[in-house]
């Protein structure tokens, strides 16, 4: 089934400009259209939409107003742009950890808002608590049993490279490792979403290039749909199948960038031309967004 159009096109951004990428040697397609919808190039159905959703905060910041966002089963959508344009709220309105002012969040599927996985910046593990304990601890929260959750643990950390670690205390693991552990907390429960709050922020650029690969590589096992919540432009350019831009004051929406799904993600890719393009295309989008000539 195509995807339909967002339901209120006017208010995800008036000028919003569109642009699809795909890998056809150096013959990159040029701008498609102004305005309209959203993630068309997937062609998957609508996973939840974000209808006219304002939120202002008790001290009177408004951090998002009138938004309408779509996002499509399946797809790996980044939100890009500067501190304090909404990105984080988005993914926190999504999560359920705060509500809209103003607007409604509609859902395909009820039972998908159900089992969230959530990754934030600070990988936010136990302490006191072993690599085990740490990615067990949804499935003790919903009543699960340690040995009948055994395999679904050693399943996550063996994905995330971290079988060999089950034991370890935290204190014990790198910053990389860290996160990896907060990702396989993510993928127990095998949700169909997976929200990520700059997950990889405060990590070496080598490091951050590893997880990106292995986020690649998780994605494509599973399936699941991605949001994403970056300040990169060449992250966002490596990870994503769309790009939302968005901008200061209250979260407008001024770019969308869909990029073809079917490229290989690897090393070659980030020193290919088709990879040049869409940072072009993304940082051009970004000072934009950030009122700087473009």
């Amino acid at each position: 089934m195509g995807r339909p159009p967002c339901p209120s096109p006017a208010k995800a951004g008036e000028g919003t400009l569109t642009t699809h990428i795909a890998d056809e040697g150096h013959n990159l397609p040029p701008l498609l259209r102004s305005g309209g919808g959203t993630g068309r190039g997937l062609g998957n159905d609508r996973l939840l939409s974000l209808h006219g959703v304002s939120k202002t905060f008790d001290n009177g910041v408004t951090a998002l107003a009138g938004l309408d966002l779509d996002i499509y089963e399946g797809e790996t959508l980044s939100l890009l742009g500067p501190s304090g344009c909404g990105k984080s709220t988005v993914l926190r309105l999504i999560a359920g950890l705060t509500r809209p002012s103003v607007g409604a969040i509609t859902w395909a599927d009820p039972q998908v808002r159900k089992n969230l996985g959530v990754v934030f910046q600070d990988p936010t593990l136990l302490p006191w608590a072993g690599v085990f304990d740490n990615v067990y601890l949804p499935l003790r929260l919903a009543g699960q049993s340690r040995a009948s959750a055994e395999p679904r643990v050693m399943e996550a950390l063996s994905r995330v490279g971290l079988a060999d670690f089950a034991q370890a205390l935290p204190r014990q693991l790198s910053g990389g490792m860290k996160m990896r552990c907060a990702i396989a907390r993510a993928l127990v429960t095998e949700p169909a979403l997976i929200l990520m709050d700059e997950p990889f922020a405060a990590l070496d650029e080598v490091t951050r290039f590893k997880l990106n690969d292995d986020l690649v590589a998780l994605k494509k096992d599973l399936g699941a749909t991605i949001v994403f919540v970056t300040h990169s432009i060449f992250e966002s350019a490596f990870l994503s199948t769309r790009i939302v831009i968005m901008s200061k004051p209250r979260g407008r929406i001024v770019e969308e960038i869909e990029v073809d799904p079917a490229l290989v993600r690897n090393a070659d890719f980030r020193t290919s031309e088709t990879f040049a393009e869409i940072s072009r295309r993304v940082s051009r989008a970004l000072r934009k967004a950030t009122g700087e000539a473009a």
